[in-house]
């Protein structure tokens, strides 16, 4: 079995390993020893299913556990309550019960969904995550997020629920377009920028390797970025204060999100352009100093993100969608700013005038 690394995510009877390797979705060992039941529900989506679903089907046949799949549309507009309870529908017509496991088989999207039925269905049951983006398997997949969508808010309905095992196949990413490999580098910068100055510079010398696919370099960034999100949700599992910086870029980046509509900038690019957002910003706050723009700048370049905003939103608009962010108390906006590379802050405490400044230019 080709696991290449483990790690565990460290939160007492929560806690689960992360498998990253490749050819370990047909392993009915590796699937079953999590499987706690002899029954699951398959999530996954149009575009993965094709691929992926049936080595995973075959290994739940051989671990002789009854298995169902759901099918959902491909993209961020389905990330809805309809179609959670679409899961559930299935879930329920076809008996499965509180021992069942549902197992997530795709990226962001199916995991946020099929994570959140998990967590909901009976009051709980055991969920797996497969993730195949890797977006999905350097950051969604990982800490216990769930959730879905409001036309008002990104990601605004939700619990924290963990997976029983997160089994990242790096193999998976050889059929990923280019412009999904692009988003998911976006949140491999971010560990970089918020707390691995090492892994920051790292990058700078193999950003053309990992968009080039080298297998090496994408399971080495999957290990250590799982390592560090790992690090900070151990401290913090619900977010009340240390795993807010996870969210560098993400206030400024739901906002675009939000105001052009769900799947017209995938997730990755609006983080990509709202961590440059967030890095003007502390420059004008005295924080960092332009060095540190022109490194994050050249290595999103690098990576083919955006760093420009779209031009048709409106100050008016981020402010409206950013007091919406669940980070905001009684209606002020908290911001994950940076002190230095690999070292980010919470803060309300800014200059007001100074992110009018921001969103302006």
């Amino acid at each position: 079995m080709p696991i290449k690394h483990t790690l565990k995510v460290d939160l007492d009877d929560r806690g689960y390993p992360i498998y990253i390797g490749t050819e370990m979705l047909d392993q009915a060992d590796l699937i079953s020893r999590h499987v706690h039941g002899r029954s699951a529900l398959v999530v996954t989506n149009s575009t993965v299913a094709p691929l992926y679903l049936e080595p995973l089907e075959k290994a739940l046949d051989t671990a002789n556990i009854r298995h169902d799949e759901f099918i959902l549309e491909d993209g961020e507009q389905h990330k809805t309550l309809a179609s959670v309870e679409a899961v559930i529908d299935l879930l329920l017509t076809n008996r499965h019960d509180r021992n069942t496991t549902v197992i997530a088989l795709g990226g962001g999207v199916v995991g946020d969904i099929a994570g959140f039925a998990a967590s909901i269905y009976q009051r709980g049951v055991n969920f797996i995550q497969i993730p195949t983006t890797l977006l999905s398997q350097v950051d969604s997949s990982v800490g216990g997020k769930t959730g879905v969508n409001h036309p008002l808010g990104k990601n605004m309905i939700g619990a924290f629920y963990q997976p029983r095992c997160v089994i990242a196949d790096i193999g998976t990413l050889n059929t990923l377009p280019a412009r999904e490999l692009s988003a998911g580098l976006a949140e491999v910068i971010k560990y970089g920028l918020i707390c691995d100055a090492d892994f920051f510079n790292w990058l700078e010398d193999n950003i053309t390797g990992l968009s080039n696919l080298d297998q090496d370099l994408l399971a080495q960034a999957v290990l250590v970025s799982c390592q560090n999100k790992a690090r900070v949700v151990e401290q913090d599992e619900r977010e009340s204060g240390l795993r807010a910086i996870l969210n560098l870029g993400h206030t400024f980046g739901h906002a675009i999100e939000t105001v052009m509509g769900y799947g017209k900038w995938l997730h990755g690019e609006a983080v990509a352009v709202g961590m440059v957002m967030a890095i003007d910003l502390s420059i004008r706050e005295g924080r960092i100093d332009e060095d540190v723009r022109q490194r994050g700048v050249a290595l999103l370049q690098q990576a083919d993100l955006p760093v420009i905003p779209p031009k048709d939103i409106s100050v008016e608009q981020y402010l409206e969608a950013m007091s919406i962010d669940k980070k905001a108390v009684d209606g002020q906006i908290k911001l994950v700013l940076l002190n230095a590379i690999g070292e980010a802050f919470v803060s309300a405490d800014y200059n007001q005038e100074k992110l009018l400044q921001t969103l302006n230019a």
